[in-house]
This record gives structure tokens, sequence and C-alpha cells, in this order.
């Protein structure tokens, strides 16, 4: 698969996908969206992934939606912005179904379609001196991908309204505080800590982590009993698996588990 706006690979169970526009802050465009789809689909498609790390190349993680090409788009703005949210859309729905956990690594700064992505992963990982800030209202537009399902949902509905109509900008330990990223790490070890984290999910019970993913997403969703019902029927199944049980054999043996995906 030849990509023009971010690499791909799969390594040891786990997909490294890293963005390479740093000369446009890795800035959201109609050809990153639709590459960010496809992404998608062959994480979907590839059985031996089990857990994603998200990174990028230069200073700025996503600096948003590439406002350069807005602007040479003229009146046509519309049109090319509704391709390219389809695209985006549909790779984060992707994202968020799949049973298979997304960390990302944020570098500089985190600002629009950037922020989105950072509020639909699973997991983040910050460098200490990065930024996040909406930024939709300071240039007239709206909030879009998916933020405005997801971004509430980490840090409340108040602090959603405050980041997004004031485009007030967090600091990377405000983001850890008010929930938006799991944890802070020095800028210079940003990636390596974001795929040792998505490794460490990797190498886990094959089933288990994402499993988990999709009872806690549909969990949230659901009604109390909804939610107790489908927490049931999957911790059965996977008590009935080779791997639930050899995971609590090896625990009470004190011993590394042997995986097997059964």
């Amino acid at each position: 698969m030849e990509l023009e706006t971010m690499t791909y690979e799969v390594d040891k169970n786990l997909a490294h996908v890293c963005f390479t526009r740093p000369e446009a802050a890795n800035a959201v465009n109609p050809v990153f969206c639709k590459e960010l789809k496809l992404v998608m689909l062959e994480i979907e498609a590839d059985d031996s992934v089990r857990a994603v790390s998200v990174t990028a190349e230069g200073k700025v993680f996503c600096a948003g939606g590439d406002l350069k090409e807005f602007n040479a788009a003229g009146d046509g703005l519309p049109d090319v912005v509704a391709a390219m949210l389809e695209d985006l859309h549909d790779a984060i729905y992707k994202m968020n179904s799949l049973p298979k956990p997304f960390v990302g690594g944020i570098q500089g700064a985190a600002g629009g379609a950037g922020m989105s992505l950072v509020s639909a992963f699973d997991l983040v990982v910050s460098g200490e001196s990065a930024k996040f800030t909406m930024a939709y209202t300071k240039v007239g537009l709206t909030p879009d991908g998916t933020s405005s399902y997801f971004l509430a949902r980490h840090i409340g509905l108040r602090r959603m309204l405050d980041l997004t109509l004031t485009n007030r900008v967090l600091t990377a330990p405000e983001a850890e505080a008010w929930g938006l990223v799991n944890r802070v790490v020095p800028d210079e070890e940003i990636a390596e800590a974001t795929i040792a984290l998505a490794q460490q999910l990797a190498d886990g019970a094959p089933n288990a982590a994402g499993t988990a993913k999709t009872v806690i997403y549909q969990g949230y969703e659901s009604s109390l009993e909804e939610a107790g019902d489908f927490e049931a029927v999957n911790i059965v199944n996977a008590a009935g698996t080779n791997d639930g049980k050899e995971g609590i054999a090896a625990f009470i043996e004190r011993r590394d588990p042997n995986w097997t995906g059964t």
C-alpha cells in the first residue's frame, strides 16, 4: 500500500501508523483523510494486528485542517470539506469499532482535527511541552472529526464548551489533569513511550484488550442492565477460551502466561 501522508507497517502484532507531512504540520487534507480510512481498513483486515500506535514526524502532531488548501479551494471549499469528512469520519468510526486498542503519541501541538483525533484514540501519551486547542471558532468554523462525541465524554461538557468557544490552549499537564491524555513523558521519549505502551497491549492475551475496549465503549452508551448483560456474555466467553484458562493458571502458578489466541 503506497501512501503519501503517512506510513503503515506491522511488527510483532503491533501496527505502526506515522503521519509524514511535517512540512505542513501534519495538517489534514483530502489525501490524508482518504489514506487514514485506507489504513483503518487494512488494520481491520489483518488478524495479526492486536494494537496500534499512532505517532507523527516533525515538531507538530497535527495542526488540524490544512487552511492553505482550504483557502485555495475558494467557493468549492464546502464540497472539499464534505468529501474530507466522509473519509475522516469513516476512519474514526472504524477506529472506535475495531476491537484493537489505539495509542496516540502527541508532540508539539494538536489542534482542530488533530484535537479530534486525540479525543478518539483509546489511550494517549503526550510530550511534556505539547499544547492542545480546538481552534475551530478562531477561524470561523465549527467542530468536526467526532470531537463533539468524544471530547465531552473525556473532559466534561462545560470544559468542552470552554475549549471550543474560547479556543483556550491546554498544556500537557492540564490535559492530563482534565483526562484528555493518560500520561505525560519527556518530549524526546514520546515515540518510544507510545510504542512501548501499544506493544504492551499487543503482547497481552490476544483477544482480551480488544474485547475489553468494546465492552467499555458499549457499556458507556448502555443502560445498567444492558451493560451488565453484555459484560456477562463476554467474560463467560473469555472464561471458556484456552487463553482464559491459561491466564488464570499462570497467575496462580506465578509464571508468565503462554498466550495462543484460542
